[in-house]
């Protein structure tokens, strides 16, 4: 599922609620039908992997923030979590940019991620979120600060990895949600659209307003 909106349509509140860092006010969110204050936090939240828009890593090692809560997981081994890091980190188009540090995933992240760019901050906060296998990904412009050829290189290797999972994607960019089984498009806090790609761009309402917003000023970067 995709959801797709304005600044502040109430996207990113929506993936709030889902991991109850906010409480509804009013109505109730539902999770396979069973309202999520009827779960223990505990429960829901490590069925959830979720990356934020503002990614926050430790001032640990890339290796120790990708893997951090598998230590305790039930058969983990060291081995094992080492190729699930690797493994997560070539999802996430982690792997190629460590490549390039001498330290490699041992590089110790500074204060907040400050040895990392924005990109790839992001992309070791996705990386953390894949390497659990969450039951529910929420993914809230998880991709907003990687160029477009890398977006597509992380979808490419997301593809296999939410074809068994229920995913969220919340995304500014909408050659992010293109190939979303269904796209939702929020105004105001309601769904004013619902569909695929095609048949939104066919209504010819607000996604089909933003897509041609967005091919334009493609068209016009690439002058």
């Amino acid at each position: 599922l995709a959801i797709v909106g304005h600044v502040g349509s109430g996207k990113s509140t929506l993936a709030r609620l889902l991991p109850r860092l906010l409480e509804p006010t009013s109505g109730e969110v539902l999770v396979d039908g069973v309202p999520l204050d009827q779960m223990p936090v505990a429960a829901l939240r490590g069925a959830i992997g979720y990356v934020p828009q503002d990614s926050f890593l430790f001032s640990e090692t890339i290796r120790e923030n990708l893997n951090i809560g598998l230590d305790g997981a039930a058969g983990a081994s060291p081995s094992s979590n080492g190729q699930a890091v690797e493994w997560a980190a070539g999802i996430s188009q982690l792997a190629g940019d460590l490549e390039e540090f001498p330290a490699g995933y041992e590089t110790l992240v500074g204060e907040r991620g400050v040895t990392l760019s924005g990109g790839q901050k992001q992309r070791a906060a996705l990386a953390r979120a894949v390497i659990r296998k969450p039951r529910l990904l929420v993914l809230d412009d998880a991709l907003a600060s990687v160029d477009t050829h890398t977006e597509e290189r992380i979808l490419e290797g997301l593809r296999g990895v939410m074809a068994s999972r229920t995913t969220i994607i919340i995304a500014h960019r909408l050659s992010s949600v293109r190939e979303a089984d269904r796209i939702v498009v929020l105004d105001g806090g309601r769904i004013a659209e619902s569909g695929t790609h095609d048949e939104l761009v066919a209504q010819d309402g607000i996604y089909a307003d933003m897509h041609r917003r967005q091919n334009l000023a493609q068209e016009l970067g690439d002058l």
